[in-house]
């Protein structure tokens, strides 16, 4: 419970100056690894490959958070678009991605994070146009007792105001000097403690976070996401955000977002440094097999771990019959996995899905 029946959130900036010594030390290591990373991911030829293949792993962890649980498997076929594979689960994981990319065209477009954009993202996440909640009676809730753990404000009048001084916070760099990382931290709070929809809350507030740092020049696409960092120390995370609320102790806060964005970085390195190994692999033996082989295609297998004829026809500019000769081709060699599904085939990348499910 909030302690003081008369807490309230207050408007940003923070009316405490929370760059410790310890917050700052722990800066330039996470500055490193975001810098590594963002030069890395530069180096792949092909950007969608990491928005589609770290933004499936993102998407599915993201949800994962908020317990709506899909294996990776039904995720990729529903890729595929295939009718007989929609479960619920992997619905709210596709449109998780194309919220997050969604997200990204629009900044790209706009250099801000408005309100707008941000109504908009979660437009997509949950296809529905709510919009900021109208109605009072929303409380975070304890998910095994019941109990109220938070409740944030109630009337809309106040919502508005707290997103509007946010929307400012966020792109106004005249109103707080804060480094990037921390004021990400700050922002990440101040969303989900507004808790302004409805529902997807968490998830609008984990595709703000990266937005932010690509807002900020840290990174260049969207392929840093804290949510397996933040499944991995789930009940800290939320314990966290709740005692700040009671005392304010910003320094553990800032402190457990820092050490994410530099664990994360590091582990994504480490994965695109994999991604990009086997890509070269395949490279070279496809290459020296196939009189087919093409850049083209070969970003193709890796953009979709589970692909299918359609897929091959429309980035290849080739014929059903063609696309569907090198794809048995491929599987026939060992390349790929085919398995039938309905009345369709669809061609697995068997060693990039297992580096990608291997966490």
């Amino acid at each position: 419970m909030n302690h003081h029946e008369n807490w309230k959130l207050r408007e940003l900036p923070l009316p405490v100056d929370v760059e410790t010594k310890a917050v700052l030390k722990s800066l330039p290591s996470a500055h490193a690894a975001l810098a590594e990373l963002k030069g890395i991911a530069s180096a792949i030829p092909n950007q969608s490959i990491l928005i589609n293949t770290l933004g499936l792993q993102e998407a599915k962890d993201s949800s994962a958070i908020e317990n709506i649980i899909t294996t990776h498997d039904d995720l990729y076929k529903s890729g595929l678009n295939l009718n007989s594979f929609k479960s619920l689960e992997a619905k709210e994981v596709q449109n998780y991605i194309s919220a997050l990319k969604k997200g990204f065209e629009l900044i790209k477009i706009k250099g801000f994070i408005t309100n707008n954009i941000i109504i908009e993202i979660q437009k997509e996440l949950k296809g529905n146009s709510a919009g900021f909640r109208k109605l009072p009676g929303t409380a975070l809730k304890n998910s095994s007792t019941g109990e109220t753990i938070y409740t944030p404000p109630q009337e809309i009048n106040e919502i508005n105001k707290l997103m509007t001084n946010l929307e400012k916070f966020i792109n106004d760099a005249s109103m707080c000097d804060y480094d990037p990382i921390i004021k990400m931290a700050i922002i990440h709070y101040q969303f989900e403690s507004i808790h302004p929809f409805y529902d997807g809350n968490g998830r609008t507030g984990r595709i703000i976070n990266i937005l932010y740092l690509i807002m900020e020049k840290l990174q260049n696409l969207p392929i840093l996401y804290l949510s397996n960092y933040i499944i991995q120390n789930k009940s800290d995370y939320y314990r966290l955000l709740q005692q700040l609320r009671n005392d304010e102790n910003w320094e553990k806060w800032l402190l457990f977002m820092i050490q994410g964005i530099e664990k994360t970085s590091k582990e994504t390195i480490e994965l695109i440094v994999q991604i990009r190994e086997l890509m070269l692999e395949y490279k070279h033996q496809l290459r020296d097999k196939y009189k087919f082989y093409s850049q083209d295609l070969l970003n193709n297998l890796f953009k979709h771990p589970y692909t299918k004829i359609e897929f091959i026809v429309n980035d290849l500019n080739v014929s059903r019959i063609t696309a569907a000769n090198y794809l048995n081709k491929l599987a026939d060699d060992g390349f790929l996995r085919k398995e039938k599904i309905g009345t369709g085939n669809y061609y697995i990348n068997e060693k990039l899905f297992n580096l990608l499910t291997k966490r």
